[in-house]
């Protein structure tokens, strides 16, 4: 980095602007490359998804230290030199249910004055980045590497949102969808790959919470045809890229904000996916967990050989396996492969064991050949 700050910063600059610009550039540099904060995403468990009703009592079980609030915000505006909780205060939960590649998210957030009765863009909103597979990188038409390709129709078609995506997601919506998607993929904020509901009492211009609950699905792709769509894999363990600002505004009659409350330290978050921070999508919390679980799954590596791969997927600390493939013949090997005599379908049993207890999981006809 200070190669990079020397290299711009030459003899010339520095006669013509002088050591303290220098410092200050350096300084503003650091501060934007040390930002090493890391955040965390509850996994719900598969029985105790949220039903998205604005209602957050299915949240409750989502522990505190899983909230991102005002003080991981700034307002990068300028207009607020911090945070105050008479005028706007917001808090966030994100989870996740394993084997399915949505996100979901609990906003809720206090406001002294919602605006929100104007048709266009001026509202108070959170504007959420998705980066799911880390690529990084410029993903807005104006921030096209190609400088013949800026802010065209062409950038905009093959190139805005497309590795990652950006919601201006309105709090609330009156009488106008409850987001829009920045980028030439709107298909992406509706059922099945989105949903969302908000709980409020006020009008514009009073004061009051909002609860806002809904999910998304991330892509890795999602250009304009949804054909061509590839949704992000959400695996436990992995990081994926988010960032978001509250965008509050305190006045109908003016054109400009009255904050943006950033959670990157780079304002241009909203358009450059490198500046989002690492969510990490967490294990089940232990009190969720069974203490030995059996799992498995399968798969035919060779039909005309009848040749089939069992991969042992348990929880808790095993000891043993003991796998009964349903024709009469056994293994202990943890992963075995199986080749089978006949053509059928087949009950397969596996059946482990611990310091913990035993545990055994079947699947009727499940694996079959021919």
């Amino acid at each position: 980095m200070l190669f990079r700050i020397k290299s711009f910063f030459n003899l010339k600059t520095k006669a013509k602007y002088g050591l303290p610009l220098v410092l200050m550039a350096l300084i503003t540099s650091q501060t934007n490359a040390q930002d090493n904060r890391s955040f965390q995403i509850f996994q719900f468990p598969a029985n105790k998804i949220p039903t998205i009703d604005g209602n957050s009592e299915d949240w409750k079980i989502v522990p505190e230290n899983y909230i991102v609030g005002m003080d991981q915000l700034w307002d990068d505006s300028g207009k607020q030199p911090k945070a105050d909780p008479k005028n706007l205060a917001v808090s966030v939960k994100i989870g996740w249910v394993k084997g399915l590649n949505r996100l979901y998210f609990l906003y809720e957030a206090y406001d002294d004055y919602w605006d929100f009765s104007l048709p266009g863009l001026h509202n108070d909103t959170f504007e959420l980045i998705v980066d799911a597979d880390q690529s990084g990188g410029p993903f807005i038409d104006r921030f096209h590497p190609n400088p013949n390709l800026t802010n065209t129709m062409d950038a905009y078609f093959s190139y805005h949102g497309v590795h990652a995506q950006n919601y201006h997601i309105f709090t609330p919506a009156v009488e106008k969808d409850w987001t829009m998607v920045w980028g030439s993929q709107p298909w992406i904020k509706n059922l099945p790959y989105a949903n969302a509901s908000y709980k409020y009492d006020f009008k514009p211009g009073q004061g009051g919470k909002l609860t806002l609950e809904f999910w998304i699905t991330p892509f890795d792709y999602a250009g304009n045809n949804p054909s061509r769509a590839v949704e992000s894999i959400l695996e436990e363990n992995k990081n994926i890229g988010l960032c978001w600002a509250i965008i509050d505004y305190d006045d109908v009659n003016k054109t400009e904000n009255n904050g943006f409350w950033n959670l990157s330290k780079e304002h241009k978050m909203y358009g450059n996916a490198s500046y989002s921070l690492p969510f990490k999508l967490m294990p089940l919390e232990k009190q969720y967990k069974k203490e030995i679980d059996a799992k498995w799954s399968f798969k035919v590596v060779n039909m005309a050989k009848r040749e089939v791969a069992f991969v042992d997927e348990s929880e808790g600390e095993i000891t043993s396996w003991n796998w009964d493939f349903g024709d009469g013949t056994t293994s202990t090997e943890q992963n075995p492969i199986h080749q089978y005599k006949e053509a059928g379908k087949y009950v397969v049993i596996l059946k482990i064991q611990g310091p913990k207890g035993i545990s055994q999981l079947s699947k009727v006809w499940d694996v079959a050949v021919k």
